[in-house]
């Protein structure tokens, strides 16, 4: 490891713990002698990096210290290069144009060494030879999980059978050959995934559901955790204009619209 991605790697060790981190357990991280590590944090310190500490304490560094933006390790860039890649392939449109614009924005703010592992790469995402075919604005569909509101739809099963719904949406996930709604069904009073290129109708309405958007996704990550199981700790979401109805989130049973095998990107 080169001595700039080491200090750098120092940084990242104390910036993810609120604990002491000892020469020892920095050495061990590092495959470096402690000695090493004492020069390393000293020429830190040197540089104004606020890193506190002393013998058979550890060191801690400052919480309001934030590194310049971008400051990556090869690793990082191929990492954030692959998965922009892949978004461009399996993206939405707006999402696609705008991992193309992420990795040109790496490319001009990265230093020119580190330019290769963008231009050059040494992996990549596979081409999407079977695009997935949306009968909802995945765009918007965004636009209201944020907002926290409710939409209406009219879902196709696989038998053709079609019902009409209305969910509050939670997250978007991606599979291969797929997109899958994972969302919150008022008629079946539980979670469900829906294959959105199933979905032949979608009104987006301007009614609000009354659960922050992260608190549904928390409760659906449960849902997730335990199965068919109850879901922990629930409790009903206030301000929710549809009253009782929808406003409790009991034991879901199993999912809907779920391609088999296919796996939920989240």
């Amino acid at each position: 490891m080169r001595r700039a991605d080491r200090l750098f790697q120092i940084i990242q060790i104390l910036r993810g713990t609120t604990h002491p981190v000892t020469a020892g357990m920095l050495a061990e991280e590092l495959e470096v002698s402690k000695r090493t590590v004492y020069r390393d944090v000293a020429d830190l310190i040197g540089q104004r990096v606020p890193i506190a500490g002393e013998p058979g304490f550890g060191y801690v560094l400052a919480s309001d210290f934030d590194m310049p933006p971008l400051m990556l390790t090869p690793d990082e860039i191929e990492a954030a290069v692959l998965g922009a890649q892949w978004v461009a392939e399996r993206g939405d449109a707006v999402l696609a144009h705008a991992a193309r614009d992420l990795i040109a924005k790496i490319a001009s703010a990265v230093p020119e060494r580190l330019r290769p592992f963008i231009a050059e790469p040494t992996i990549g995402a596979p081409p999407n030879n079977v695009p997935s075919h949306d009968g909802l604005d995945i765009t918007r569909t965004r636009q209201w999980i944020r907002g926290g509101r409710k939409i209406r739809i009219r879902y196709r099963s696989e038998e053709g059978q079609e019902t009409e719904r209305t969910i509050w949406p939670v997250i978007i996930g991606y599979a291969e050959t797929v997109r899958l709604l994972a969302a919150w069904c008022e008629l079946r009073q539980a979670f469900r995934h829906f294959r959105t290129d199933r979905i032949v109708d979608a009104q987006f309405l301007d009614e609000a559901h009354g659960c922050r958007p992260g608190a549904l996704r928390m409760r659906w990550k449960r849902h997730k955790e335990n199965g068919r199981g109850t879901v922990a700790g629930h409790r009903r979401c206030t301000g929710n204009p549809a009253g009782a109805r929808g406003a409790a989130l009991p034991a879901p049973p199993p999912s809907v619209g779920r391609r088999p095998g296919a796996k939920l990107i989240v």
